[in-house]
């Protein structure tokens, strides 16, 4: 049994002792920061209090008299905190437990394999994956792997908009591209695509089509959108290969379109009486449900908006059987996403189906200072080229470690650090040092397989960094849940830096080899370590090198 567990169940029956009430939900638990105050601290009296109607220090006090179980020492009250030590052998308990479960061990069962979506990058089809885009699919990777380990049948899905204005643009953008390679004065629309990366695509279609298109007629549009998507397409699968994330499934908004969902999704939401015509234009009315503003779903020319289009693709999620969505977007689509759930609401599906992680953006940050990036202007940075010049694990590592939430300034020059200043490199080391020593155990015949690991005294373990490193993995299964629901990946990264910051100074202090009973036993905690952060550096889409 995990130590928080063994809190709770240890207060809770101390609870039943003196027959107070239960507190409503968990007993909350925290891990004090200071070793005077335990292993375990519970605010609960706190929220006993005012039912009681007595001070939090007296409830607090009467719980730790009426505490009886073995697996804790010392029980305190101290300033209304129930404060809980535990003893070495029930601490030692967590290690047998990571040696039993070995490569399942931070797993849940909370999604009961149940069907669970993470739509991620969904780039439009205008350019290359740039470091922004790096970020969400990072993320969104990372996410997939969490809900995995909490149970779910999780589906990594890419939306491509493969329709409307940009993809015309791009179309536009490319067919100047290609008159110029002819020796024509046309340039880019304002508004379109300028990047150097259409200019060689125009110069491959002079060569192979000449003058066949010198006007942008409909059939020119037709041909230029074609290459252009196809070409473009290829270039993102370049992208995500480098990063190494793939999709199950790849939807099309024009297929949506071909199948009328978009029209049927419109048409329910007139029926419920939620859509007025305005200027030509059918708006649906979000202000009388609290929302800032009103927005169009089908344009004066008949055309529905991306949010028409939206909506439907959400509807066909559900349709396909997805229990829960979880769509990874950046902070400029929150509005829109507000839009979505209120006409996802208004159509009466479930409120708890469709879930948002939301990420600000991405600027490199080098010796020159910030650069800011715009794929319209062409001035930008590939996601392959980036990868090509620090590697995957690096990229993908720096990419989650900041909260979504927050503006990332990824930093050029740390990252290229081969050091342990790099904190990629840092949790790397950790792991590379205990696979020497294992190494070194095997040549002097110590044990080193889980199975030989799981029967070994671990009574030696006595060190209050051995203690302490034990703890520390017994927080895992929690840190993977927290990622996992808070869409929050940096959570796991700050875990791993901290647990192979209290591993880098016990391997510098402590001897392993050699050491008599105390060998197996050291070993069997730095099988479990190496276990967790092999699962952590896995959970994150990063590897777990044996040597460095």
């Amino acid at each position: 049994m995990r130590l928080e567990a063994l809190a709770r169940a240890a207060i809770a029956d101390a609870l039943r002792r003196l027959s107070f009430p239960s507190p409503s939900g968990e007993i909350p638990l925290e891990r004090p920061e200071k070793a005077e105050y335990g292993d375990i601290s519970s605010r609960v009296a706190f929220l006993l209090a005012k039912e009681l109607k007595r001070p939090p220090q007296e409830i607090a006090g009467d719980l730790a008299a009426a505490f009886s179980h073995p697996a804790f020492s010392h029980v305190e009250a101290v300033g209304g905190f129930l404060n809980l030590t535990l003893r070495p052998e029930a601490i030692r308990e967590v290690l047998r437990q990571i040696l039993a479960e070995g490569e399942r061990y931070g797993e849940w069962e909370l999604g009961k394999r149940r069907p669970l979506q993470v739509e991620f990058v969904s780039s439009n089809p205008t350019g290359p994956l740039t470091v922004g885009h790096g970020r969400q699919a990072a993320l969104g990777d990372a996410l997939a792997n969490l809900f995995s380990a909490l149970g779910w049948e999780v589906t990594r899905e890419y939306y491509l908009n493969d329709e409307g204005r940009q993809i015309e643009l791009l179309a536009q953008s490319l067919w100047a591209r290609y008159r110029q390679a002819l020796g024509a004065d046309v340039p880019v629309p304002e508004d379109g695509y300028h990047g150097d990366y259409l200019v060689a695509i125009g110069e491959e279609l002079a060569s192979e089509w000449g003058d066949r298109y010198p006007e942008w007629t409909p059939e020119a549009v037709e041909a230029f959108r074609g290459v252009a998507v196809k070409r473009m397409m290829g270039m993102i699968h370049e992208d995500l290969a480098a990063i190494g994330v793939s999709f199950d499934v790849w939807t099309r908004e024009g297929d949506l379109h071909r199948r009328g969902l978009v029209r049927e999704v419109f048409e329910a939401l007139k029926d419920r009486g939620v859509v007025y015509e305005k200027d030509g234009a059918h708006w649906m009315k979000s202000t009388e449900f609290g929302l800032a503003r009103d927005p169009v779903l089908i344009r004066s020319d008949g055309t529905p908006t991306y949010l028409m289009v939206d909506i439907a693709y959400h509807v066909d999620k559900y349709r396909r059987g997805f229990v829960r969505v979880v769509d990874v977007q950046g902070a400029d689509h929150i509005e829109e996403q507000q839009q979505v759930k209120l006409a996802l609401r208004i159509l009466g599906y479930p409120e708890e189906f469709l879930h948002y992680c939301v990420h600000q953006f991405v600027t490199l940050k080098g010796r020159e200072g910030i650069e800011r990036m715009s794929t319209r202007a062409g001035r930008f940075l590939r996601l392959k080229d980036l990868i090509e010049e620090l590697g995957r694990d690096v990229v993908r590592y720096f990419m989650v470690r900041r909260k979504p939430e927050a503006h990332l300034i990824f930093d050029m020059e740390l990252a290229k650090k081969t050091s342990v200043e790099n904190p990629v490199y840092y949790v790397q080391y950790a792991h590379t040092r205990i696979a020497s020593i294992f190494r070194e155990a095997e040549k002097a015949g110590e044990p080193v397989t889980r199975h030989a690991l799981r029967v070994t005294d671990l009574s030696p373990l006595t060190d209050r960094d051995e203690l302490a490193l034990i703890k520390e993995l017994d927080r895992f299964p929690d840190v993977v849940r927290r990622a996992a629901e808070s869409y929050g990946p940096h959570l796991l990264c700050e875990y791993m830096e901290e647990l192979a910051g209290m591993f880098h100074p016990y391997y510098n202090r402590v001897r392993i080899l050699g050491q008599g009973g105390a060998t197996p036993a050291r070993l069997a905690l730095l099988y479990a370590l190496r276990a967790v952060l092999q699962k952590g550096l896995s959970l994150l889409g990063v590897t777990a090198p044996e040597v460095m």
